[in-house]
């Protein structure tokens, strides 16, 4: 999905693991409304099924995700890119490689894991496909997240292969960052936020913490409050 805006603002919307664009749909709306130019790209391996995502590299989104910037960078002058999940380490991976990027702001971002299951992955990947999803981790029960039934495991290894990247080179991140991390998430441990913002080189940066949504914060209860936060910080930037 994309939109061409009458802004000189353009935002690269990441959505997360084994999900969709539909994920980020509220943000989507939000920055539509603002006249932003927007990308919003479906991610390799997803909105397909989990074999096809099994067969995917961390290398093919981020591939993806540079085409996505080249776009924007023909229609605005100061881009900001946010991600949820997965999406949030590839907002940090995208800061890290671009820095004439503006600003980022990371939606419960993947980076360090704490389930000591996932150590076992490159191992594992080879004799089991597929565990039971990650996805749907919603406390508004209205709430659905289009996504995969299955967590691929050769896929799950490649996110963990980009976290571990990621994670060695945070220092390299100078733009400012706004941070959104629900306190109670059951797939992303807080860690995962604190980290980045202790370790990004941002001098304008912020921890905002959601009080009442889990990991897929946003088609959760604070979706609202991400767009409002969100909006504020790219103004202000």
């Amino acid at each position: 999905m994309n939109h061409i805006g009458k802004s000189n603002i353009g935002i690269l919307i990441i959505h997360g693991f084994t999900s969709t664009p539909q994920s980020m749909e509220h943000l989507f709306k939000a920055y539509k409304e603002k006249k932003y130019h927007i990308e919003m790209p479906l991610l390799p391996g997803h909105g397909t099924n989990w074999e096809e995502l099994n067969n995917t590299k961390y290398k093919e989104w981020l591939t993806a995700l540079e085409k996505s910037l080249i776009l924007l960078k023909k229609r605005s002058n100061k881009i900001f890119i946010t991600g949820l999940s997965l999406g949030g380490a590839l907002t940090l991976r995208l800061a890290e490689l671009h820095p004439e990027i503006t600003g980022i702001i990371p939606i419960n971002n993947a980076l360090i894991f704490k389930d000591f299951r996932l150590f076992f992955v490159p191992i594992r990947k080879h004799i089991i496909p597929a565990l039971p999803a990650i996805g749907g981790d919603i406390k508004d029960p209205s709430a659905i997240e289009i996504c995969y039934d299955k967590n691929p495991l050769k896929a799950v290894d490649e996110v963990k292969k980009l976290c571990d990247l990621t994670k060695k080179e945070l220092y390299k991140i100078k733009q400012p960052t706004l941070i959104f991390k629900s306190k109670e998430d059951h797939v992303i441990p807080i860690i995962s936020a604190t980290y980045t913002y202790e370790h990004i080189s941002s001098e304008i940066k912020e921890l905002y913490w959601l009080e009442n949504s889990y990991h897929v914060a946003t088609l959760d209860y604070d979706k609202a409050l991400i767009v409002k936060k969100s909006l504020e910080f790219i103004e202000k930037i």
